[in-house]
């Protein structure tokens, strides 16, 4: 809703507040002067967090930063990048001759041998640190191997993922020292399987409605509850077990309820699981409900402080949504060589058919379309490819992260232009460039946004065209925050 909001007003061309909504600093005697662009400026920088570089980040602020863009970054030095080739031809070898998809969905598990040799390459600890058991693959390097495994298998990519970009990952971000070094070499070793249970029947996009408890006792404390669609649920010995807690506010002394992450060992008993569930696709990876019955959980287990299992779970799964993206990657990558392929080889009308222009411009379409009648693998990827708008959060809500996150830096500015607003005199020159802006804009002149000096000449128009559309993006954004204020997270 919110991006159908700012496309409906970067459509009309003009701001969503009009000549009868109220002037926000019309009190301070500057009339017909509205809240500024959202461009930070070293005022604020310098009295605020540092200033993001990211591309995405500053559309949503009418802004254009190049840094990670242009040229395209490289982000391994050459050591990184001969050891990602060392490791990349192995596994690419070991996904063709030894992992055999149709075999994993026929039997509904990852075949023994193909475990097996997962372990062995390290496949199970890829970001773990050497000195704990793992790889310590660099974000890149990860995701150059797990786009491989996407390329031939998703559900061994799922059980893999569910293992280690969320089941444990936890423990990566927020683990002691000595958690680190009890729970990391083992799960790095695929000697212990991880899963991440979070998801309960009544809590899905929002998790801090979960009734999984924890109930403090001593030294321990006793969970109670269960959860369900746990990915490796049932071959997991490890759990990063998302609870409510009492917690006492230091400052009122009041007790509310508050989310805490656990680690939890199947072996501290209470712990059981559900039968494998029957899926559409990535059938392969095994997902089961799984219960904790009067769960005895060591306060040494408590994973990020008590009361912070929100904020534990949401990085986790940011995490999470990252190693999808690579997984998904090289299964466009193959979808597309296998249609590519066909169209290349089938003959009708005399012709190879990619020769023809309504193959040209529907070759992905009609080709998907074909396969899916027959057992070439292309309908097991397209059943995979289904659960893939629900992980880490459906669709919907992923739309809505990124349209919150994108909006954060805008509101922060808000809140800064606030308190100079309570002393206009104390920064003259930041109203009156703002006065300025506003003036720009009414004249319709641009604000000197431009991709010149990064674009090849030939791309100028287009160029253009990026920092207009970025500029009025950030001018929709204004406008929403002005219009909604803090009913914008609702709306």
């Amino acid at each position: 809703m919110l991006f159908r909001l700012v496309l409906r007003s970067c459509a009309r061309r003009t701001p969503i507040i009009h000549s009868r909504a109220p002037n926000p600093i019309a009190n301070r005697s500057l009339p017909g002067v509205f809240i500024p662009t959202l461009q930070f400026n070293a005022h604020f920088a310098s009295k605020g967090k540092k200033e993001s570089v990211s591309f995405g980040v500053n559309i949503f602020q009418g802004r254009i930063s190049t840094e990670q863009v242009f040229p395209y970054p490289s982000v391994l030095n050459s050591e990184q990048s001969q050891f990602l080739k060392e490791l990349v031809d192995p596994v690419s070898k070991f996904f063709q001759e030894v992992n055999n998809a149709a075999e994993n969905d026929r039997l509904e598990k990852v075949e023994d041998k193909t475990m097996e040799g997962l372990k062995e390459m390290g496949a199970f600890g890829l970001q773990v640190p050497v000195d704990l058991g793992g790889l310590g693959l660099k974000n890149s390097q990860y995701a150059r191997l797990v786009e491989i495994v996407g390329h031939h298998d998703l559900a061994v990519g799922i059980t893999l993922g569910a293992h280690q970009s969320i089941g444990f990952k936890g423990i990566l971000l927020f683990g002691t020292d000595e958690q680190k070094k009890k729970y990391l070499p083992d799960l790095a070793s695929g000697k212990t399987i991880a899963a991440f249970c979070l998801t309960e029947t009544a809590s899905g996009s929002d998790a801090a409605s979960i009734k999984t408890t924890a109930v403090e006792k001593g030294e321990n404390y006793i969970l109670n509850g269960g959860k369900l669609w746990i990915s490796n649920g049932g071959t997991a010995e490890i759990f990063t077990v998302f609870a409510k807690t009492t917690v006492k506010d230091k400052h009122t002394g009041k007790e509310k309820d508050k989310i805490t992450a656990f680690i939890v060992e199947r072996k501290f008993g209470g712990v059981s699981h559900g039968p494998p569930e029957k899926k559409m696709g990535i059938k392969a990876s095994n997902t089961a409900e799984v219960y904790f019955d009067n769960v005895k959980v060591p306060a040494e287990n408590v994973l990020g402080g008590v009361g912070n299992g929100f904020k534990v779970a949401m990085n986790i799964l940011n995490n999470g949504r990252f190693g999808m993206a690579a997984a998904l990657s090289g299964t466009m990558i193959a979808a597309i060589s296998k249609a590519v392929d066909h169209a290349t080889n089938r003959t009708q009308f005399g012709s190879k058919i990619h020769t023809y222009g309504l193959i040209q411009e529907k070759i992905a379409t009609m080709a998907m379309l074909q396969y899916v009648t027959e057992e070439t693998g292309i309908e097991r990827v397209m059943r995979d490819l289904r659960i893939f708008r629900i992980f880490e959060g459906t669709n919907d809500i992923l739309r809505l992260f990124i349209a919150l996150t994108g909006i954060q830096k805008s509101g922060e500015y808000f809140k800064r232009l606030q308190t100079v607003m309570k002393n206009p005199f104390s920064n003259p020159g930041i109203l009156m460039e703002q006065i300025f802006k506003r003036a720009n804009r009414k004249l319709g002149m641009s604000s000197g946004l431009s991709l010149k000096n990064e674009t090849h000449p030939d791309l100028a128009a287009s160029g253009d065209l990026v920092a207009k559309t970025v500029e009025h993006f950030g001018t929709s954004i204004e406008d929403l925050l002005l219009k909604y204020r803090k009913e914008i997270i609702s709306t």
